[in-house]
């Protein structure tokens, strides 16, 4: 008799801790970020963190949404095996949605894995924007950013603009150069009279070396490096080393202070890079005010802002703006998904998204230019 007692009473236990459980996930909005925190020698993941965190907490302050919103992080180290084996456990939190997977090799196990398939989520935005990573790409993956294709087509063609008729590309041998190269071939056909030589390069210094020894014989008039951070700026220190004077264009993963600590300020000096939103320190955008004024509530301490904090802060406020269109009380990834496709266009005050035609939002492509000081001049 007692046996029997003690296994109902562990039941019934079980039962109402699990209901506990549930209504606990239930009284919130669970959003997770998944993202390479240690191993990668750039803080994007940090800073999409700091801008997402910052609007979270504006909003529950606010108290406009029904439910209180909660990001939690997990560390995937940069690895793609790691990432796969994080996401299982990070699916067991019940996530609503999870931003900014950052790496080719992530997202892309993400996708030929197909874990969107086998759990209930929505993921918004990725780093790098490969074409190969959004194309067909997944009906419930989302992107802020305008991604490589359009970052390239514009960096291609204002080359072209500038007066450059032979343009190298550096690219690396993972998914997000070797697609990007492609991109860069389709473009200079396009605008016509650039002729376009590319080099692809392992990520190891002794690569980037030997491959940018290579591409400087050629004697470019401008050079297109496409690949991560790290393999960037790597390449920019080669490229210089190796005598190439000529102009370096990027895409928009580099910031200056990693650039100038790996090739110098000198080397980093006239490198333009593609910027996939406007000057996040630039007071005379509507969004840039409401961002600044969230970032000082959140991060007081914070006094110079990075395009990474920005793209935290609008990936938040676009699925709050999606939430706030869900009238149904029990809100599920696909109802979000939907309301993402048919809110139609959100004008923040300088950066307008709209997922009506396609899962990309944005096309804005800007491009900055590093001084002599060492900034990026927009």
């Amino acid at each position: 008799m007692f046996h029997v007692s003690v296994k109902k009473w562990l039941a019934t236990t079980l039962m109402l801790l699990c209901a506990a459980a549930h209504a606990q996930t239930n009284s919130e909005f669970v959003f997770g970020q998944l993202s390479p925190f240690t191993n990668l020698p750039t803080p994007e993941a940090l800073e999409i963190n700091q801008g997402a965190n910052a609007y979270l907490a504006q909003i529950n302050k606010s108290g406009v949404l029904p439910r209180k919103m909660s990001l939690f992080k997990m560390d995937d180290e940069y690895n793609g095996d790691k990432f796969v084996e994080q996401f299982g456990k990070a699916m067991a939190k019940s996530p609503l949605v999870m931003i900014t997977p950052i790496g080719s090799t992530s997202v892309k196990r993400m996708l030929s894995d197909k874990l969107l398939d086998k759990s209930d989520v929505v993921v918004m935005n990725a780093i790098p924007g490969a074409e190969s990573l959004r194309n067909p790409g997944h009906p419930r993956f989302f992107h802020i950013r305008a991604g490589d294709k359009q970052q390239i087509e514009k960096l291609v063609s204002n080359a072209k603009a500038i007066g450059i008729s032979r343009l190298a590309v550096l690219n690396n041998d993972q998914e997000m150069g070797l697609s990007g190269v492609q991109v860069a071939q389709d473009e200079a056909t396009r605008v016509g009279g650039l002729q376009l030589k590319g080099m692809t390069s392992a990520s190891d210094a002794p690569s980037i070396t030997a491959a940018s020894v290579k591409l400087a014989a050629l004697n470019p008039q401008g050079v297109l490096i496409v690949g991560p951070p790290r393999f960037s700026v790597d390449a920019v220190a080669a490229l210089r080393k190796s005598g190439v004077s000529q102009p370096l264009f990027m895409l928009s993963y580099v910031q200056p202070g990693l650039l100038i600590k790996v090739a110098g300020l000198e080397g980093a000096r006239g490198v333009g890079i593609s910027q996939t939103y406007p000057n996040p320190n630039n007071n005379t955008l509507p969004l840039m005010r409401d961002f600044h004024a969230t970032m000082k509530a959140a991060f007081p301490e914070v006094s110079h802002y990075t395009p990474f904090q920005l793209e935290g802060y609008l990936c938040a406020r676009t699925l709050v703006e999606a939430l706030k269109r869900i009238k149904s009380k029990e809100v599920t990834p696909a109802l979000l998904a939907q309301s993402l496709k048919t809110m139609g266009e959100l004008d923040f005050g300088g950066f307008r998204v709209d997922f009506t035609k396609s899962n990309i939002g944005s096309k804005f492509v800007d491009i900055a230019v590093v001084s002599s000081e060492g900034k990026l001049l927009y």
